[in-house]
């Protein structure tokens, strides 16, 4: 085709080069003149030609040049969304490692702690049979009541209960507390007023302090995965603040998902931390370096240091609602509270916010007393009035979705939620 088209146009040039050559001849321009006139048409028109095809051919070039960038331009797209995609499968299996790994340490401190309960469960001495004669019903009793606890312990019978904390006066549930409850094998509940008595002596109260410690942890992790912006208030005894073996673990635990820290807070009690020795203080450190904070409750003294408190991360104080109405007292005119005559009593919250920590009414059992908490501005409340403590079933717990085979073991400890 392309020979075709070049014989055609090269008949077409030497026909317009002979009308030329014999237009000149014919008009008495003579033979050389039209020879002359003959060569150089066909020279202009092929250099004519040459030219066109050289501009065809060079548009032709651009044009596939143009494809070879558009080429290259969606090869180096795609090149880049590989290199993202493989980043972030890189991303997701460096976090399923992380992930492996802690849910890894926390069956295996799970298993520890079950372990010790059941050697704590199996030595627990008896409870101390009564003297007085004649009272042989109480000493079964109390004999039956340790077994209980023992068997309860021994079995992880043991379940976690939470207690909405709410802000005032919206009532928005901001806050939960946990409390540890043991069932008996018929799946009674037993209040810690009934076995506190007998774990006590056995040095058990500890050890299911530790346990409540690490389920805190792990339905602080499913709230968070769920996105729900609720924090958990978790007791901790001084017995585990001040057992280096435990707290050692506790901390690789915590220092792992220390994301954490604003949603979860330890709860002492105003006694225990006045009487907290040098270990017991070092380890509070510890865990406010890693960004968890400390509340205190069962306050019966409000004279108490407020300076003491923030030096110690304390961020909450729970004072039983009736505690704190039972300390207002009217002089000169204003309320004040029998412990700091010199403040007034709508004060006192705005004082312990200027050392960073939020007043928490607690035992708010009626609307009047709410009234008059409202009244002292402050922010937070608990109590049977918004709502009573309430078991966490395994359904929330199974939420998480540990795969490897040995978590199986642990759920199956953990039966008790």
């Amino acid at each position: 085709m392309r020979r075709l088209t070049l014989t055609l146009l090269g008949g077409a040039y030497l026909c317009l080069s002979l009308i030329v050559a014999l237009t000149l001849w014919r008009n008495g321009g003579g033979w050389g003149a039209g020879v002359g006139a003959l060569v150089g048409g066909l020279g202009l028109c092929l250099a004519i030609h040459g030219l066109i095809e050289r501009l065809v051919a060079h548009r032709a070039f651009a044009a596939e040049l143009g494809s070879l960038r558009e080429a290259h331009t969606l090869l180096l797209d795609h090149m880049e969304r590989m290199d993202a995609r493989l980043g972030e499968v890189a991303a997701l299996a460096a976090a399923d490692r992380d992930r492996g790994e802690a849910l890894t340490s926390e069956v295996e401190l799970l298993e520890r702690l079950v372990q010790r309960l059941q050697v704590r469960a199996a030595e627990a001495p008896a409870a101390s049979a009564p003297r007085a004669a004649g009272q042989n019903a109480a000493r079964r009793q109390a004999a039956t009541l340790a077994d209980t606890v023992r068997e309860a312990l021994a079995e992880n019978r043991v379940d976690l209960y939470l207690q909405p904390v709410v802000a005032l006066p919206q009532r928005r549930t901001i806050f939960y507390e946990s409390f540890t409850r043991l069932r008996d094998a018929t799946g009674r509940v037993l209040m810690p007023t009934e076995y506190l008595s007998v774990a006590e002596p056995g040095g058990l109260v500890s050890a299911i302090d530790n346990l409540l410690l690490f389920r805190c942890v792990q339905i602080v992790r499913r709230l968070a995965k769920q996105d729900r912006r609720i924090g958990i208030f978790c007791n901790i005894s001084m017995a585990s603040l001040g057992d280096e073996e435990f707290f050692r673990q506790f901390r690789d635990l915590l220092a792992a998902n220390r994301d954490l820290a604003n949603a979860l807070v330890f709860e002492i009690g105003q006694a225990a931390f006045d009487g907290r020795g040098p270990v017991e203080r070092r380890n509070m450190a510890r865990l406010a370096e890693l960004g968890f904070r400390f509340s205190i409750d069962k306050v019966t003294d409000l004279d108490f240091d407020l300076q003491d408190f923030a030096h110690a991360d304390v961020s909450f104080v729970k004072i039983g609602a009736q505690v704190l109405l039972d300390q207002l007292v009217e002089v000169d005119g204003r309320m004040v509270l029998r412990a700091m005559p010199d403040l007034a009593a709508e004060d006192f919250a705005a004082l312990a916010r200027r050392y960073g920590m939020q007043l928490v009414a607690e035992k708010v059992e009626n609307e009047r007393q709410v009234v008059d908490l409202l009244e002292l501005d402050l922010p937070m409340a608990q109590g049977h009035l918004f709502g009573e403590p309430r078991a966490i079933r395994e359904a929330v717990l199974a939420q998480s979705d540990p795969p490897a085979a040995p978590v199986r073991a642990a759920r199956q400890a953990m039966s008790g939620y």
